[in-house]
């Protein structure tokens, strides 16, 4: 979980507060990501960025701008089904 960190200008509260999630949190960014559906889903570039809001998460991909929203599984690995310019949306969007 060292690797865990926040988004560039954004505080935990401040993702808290937006999302409307009081146990939103920073996860661990090394776990399998796919982007589309579970059955055919492509694996997406490891994740620079992974916060967590119960079942659901947000991703950012390493190299990319966009923030991935999915689905958080018992085993650590998301589906991601929705993109978003920017992590104000993506945390509107939850």
């Amino acid at each position: 979980m060292a690797d865990a960190r926040l988004p560039q200008g954004w505080t935990l509260q401040q993702i808290r507060d937006v999302s409307g999630d009081r146990e939103a949190g920073v996860l661990d960014p090394d776990r399998p990501v796919k982007w589309g559906s579970v059955a055919e889903g492509h694996e997406m570039p490891r994740p620079e960025i992974v916060l967590g809001f119960h079942s659901l998460c947000l991703v950012k991909p390493v190299d990319d701008v966009d923030w991935y929203m999915g689905s958080l599984y018992d085993d650590g690995s998301i589906d991601c089904w929705a993109a978003y310019g920017d992590l104000y949306e993506a945390l509107r969007g939850l």
